[in-house]
């Protein structure tokens, strides 16, 4: 089973960390947390990658239903989302699958939950 789903876009890096930011808050979703992996690794590594920064995506009211059905599923919160740039101007937009993650919690409600999840970080890859 995948783990991810992801579409590559044509356009610059801040340009699509924009827009998937603009679609996640269209489905509900704000950012928690913004990692630039290549900032990070420069800083700790002294080492040259390309593009990648970590959207912490999170749906308040889902996450609050999660947590309600499963106390320790902050853990697996939030629902990231990766934007990276291998080839200039062709930009790849990731989102983790989360009925993929919570398989490894055997909790229907939970279940039921990362499939509405799911159908939303869908939407927002197939609109961008």
């Amino acid at each position: 089973m995948e783990y991810y789903f992801s579409k590559t876009i044509t356009d610059s890096f801040e340009n699509a960390i924009q827009k998937v930011t603009e679609a996640l808050k269209a489905e509900g979703f704000g950012i928690l947390t913004e990692i630039d992996l290549k900032e990070t690794l420069k800083k700790k590594l002294d080492v040259d990658f390309y593009n990648y920064t970590i959207l912490g995506a999170c749906n308040p009211h889902f996450a609050y239903k999660a947590l309600l059905a499963e106390d320790k599923i902050g853990t697996m919160l939030p629902c990231n989302v990766i934007v990276q740039e291998k080839v200039k101007g062709q930009v790849e937009v990731s989102a983790v699958d989360p009925a993929a993650s919570m398989k490894a919690v055997e909790n229907a409600a939970l279940g039921e939950i990362a499939i509405e999840i799911r159908e939303r970080l869908q939407k927002v890859i197939r609109n961008l």
